[in-house]
């Protein structure tokens, strides 16, 4: 419609600069004749005045839309950079755990519906994983859905080193490893809040209950103070969310350091400052969701963390930390009994709970554990679509009237993305997202998703004070938890962002010298075991 009017008055004003012309050759304005008559004179004139107004008028009115349509650019402009300003923000606000995804940060994209009556609606919001919340208009409230879902199946080829101790099979089947759904918003501008139930677990028949129920204060920008029950940020692997972890779990050294008072759905307080280029935080912990509350004496211990990105570029990032956890006081079952401690682990996958690798009850009514510490060295690494992440752990268990309890651990891991892709860093978490695949398999489109190949070895030492062939019984001060080295192969298959499966390959050996003497098995005997295991796992996570 602005063109056409600009279109009608150019052809006005060539109109009037014609009719002009003409007036002006015309013989009855030339000087050696007699001017018409005086009607047809005056009717021109009144013509060309006529003609004058109108193209005026056109002018005018171009002029007011053309400013008015200036108006709106300007008006569209400030909008989108306040909307960038706004994402750039959100980078910098804390989030609960639940709510930190593989492809970044929530994002208002739908906006806000059509305004009733001059009065501001609430409105639906979406981040790129398509996860939704209803949040108020003036922003200070939202809800939202999350969950997901971790099916695992699996079988072992169990080779035993003792027909008399130790188990002597584990068990093929599948396993619901997490089934969760939670919700998750904010209230008030500056609170956020997680409340997730898991009823799935390391076992179909362990009590589920509570995975997340937490409140944050995030009114400072890169900053989170935070309180109720989580996940923990202690270990690089552990800050990793189980969603977006490389292989089905996380490796035994990794979950032997958060045994001391760390990892799922743990109890506690704390507060942690991230940018793109630092975290650092500190944590006091307790008992877990799950732990008894009835005349026990429940956990206590801290945590800080602090973790750099010492190289950032468009296609690489370095990553280097440093944890450390202090074990305040151990846990007892009540009633007078000491504090004790067990550091064990499943041997990297869930299908059976079985543990082979433990130290068994660390502590007794006369040498109680009065304390312990995990320091923890992590370090990873992208470049373009490889990924590497590595951590090495020290763990100590002091306890009265004896000699330290010492073990050690570590693991490494690499992996590469066949369709070119690459790992994300989460500054919330210091750790790295999985992988988002650029081309979603779709058979109509053509795309297939994003393939990766991933590789890791693990080592832990649970032994401390210990000589094989020596009888645990004649030294109070020794350990034999044994040795387990970890091999893991896998292939990943992420056809979008919601979706993904693990295919993994695992093999273990457990080396273990009997330490107390039994028919079949004298002191120093082999008592370990190895196996090879495939397990499969599909994945939904939300």
């Amino acid at each position: 419609m602005f063109l056409a009017r600009r279109r009608e008055g150019r052809g006005l004003a060539i109109l009037l600069g014609s009719v002009s012309l003409a007036l002006c050759a015309s013989p009855v304005f030339a000087a050696d004749e007699s001017p018409p008559q005086g009607s047809d004179a005056a009717q021109l004139r009144a013509e060309v005045a006529n003609l004058t107004t109108l193209l005026q008028d056109l002018q005018r009115r171009d002029q007011d839309q053309i400013q008015a349509l200036a108006a709106q650019v300007a008006a569209l402009k400030a909008r989108l950079d306040q909307t960038q300003a706004t994402a750039q923000a959100a980078g910098q606000q804390a989030l609960p755990r639940a709510t930190q995804n593989a492809t970044g940060q929530m994002a208002i994209q739908g906006g806000n519906p059509a305004p009733d009556n001059g009065v501001a609606q609430p409105r639906v919001v979406q981040n790129a994983a398509r996860r939704f919340e209803l949040r108020s208009a003036d922003g200070k409230y939202s809800i939202g859905l999350t969950g997901d879902v971790q099916f695992d199946s699996g079988f072992y080829n169990f080779h035993p080193d003792s027909r008399f101790v130790g188990p002597q099979q584990l068990s093929n089947g599948v396993n619901a490893r997490r089934a969760r759904i939670g919700i998750t918003g904010t209230a008030g501008g500056n609170f956020a809040f997680a409340l997730v139930y898991d009823v799935g677990n390391s076992s179909d028949q362990t009590a589920s209950g509570i995975e997340t129920a937490q409140i944050i204060y995030n009114g400072l920008r890169g900053a989170a103070f935070e309180l109720g029950y989580s996940n923990t940020f202690f270990t690089l692997d552990r800050a990793t969310g189980s969603n977006d972890t490389l292989f089905l779990e996380r490796a035994s050294p990794s979950n032997i350091a958060t045994n001391f008072n760390a990892g799922d759905n743990r109890a506690n307080a704390g507060v942690r400052f991230f940018g793109d280029r630092y975290w650092i935080g500190g944590y006091l912990t307790g008992p877990a969701s799950g732990d008894s509350h009835t005349l026990t004496g429940e956990r206590l211990g801290a945590f800080e963390r602090v973790a750099v990105q010492a190289l950032k570029g468009p296609d690489y990032t370095l990553h280097l930390g440093f944890g450390f956890d202090q074990l305040i006081r151990a846990p007892n079952t009540g009633n007078g009994t000491p504090n004790v401690l067990t550091l064990s682990d499943q041997p990297e996958l869930r299908i059976d709970p079985t543990s082979l690798l433990s130290t068994g009850v660390i502590g007794t009514s006369i040498h109680p554990v009065t304390s312990g510490y995990v320091l923890d060295f992590e370090t990873a690494a992208t470049f373009r679509n490889f990924f590497w992440q590595g951590e090495y752990y020290r763990y100590r268990v002091d306890r009265l009237g004896l000699p330290n309890a010492n073990f050690d651990g570590g693991y490494g891991e690499l992996s590469w993305v066949l369709t070119g892709e690459n790992h994300r860093y989460n500054p919330q978490a210091a750790s790295y997202f999985r992988v988002s695949p650029r081309h979603p398999f779709s058979l109509k489109d053509g795309g297939w998703g994003a393939w990766e190949l991933a590789a890791r070895v693990s080592y832990v030492d649970l032994n401390s004070n210990f000589l094989a062939g020596q009888a645990l019984s004649a030294n109070p001060a020794a350990v034999d938890g044994g040795i387990q080295r970890g091999y893991s192969f896998g292939v990943n298959w992420y056809p979008n962002d919601l979706i993904r499966f693990l295919l993994d390959y695992e093999r273990i050996v457990y080396s273990k010298a009997n330490g107390t003497a039994v028919i079949g098995a004298p002191l120093g005997a082999r008592v370990g075991s190895s196996f090879d295991a495939v397990a499969l796992r599909a994945q939904v996570a939300y």
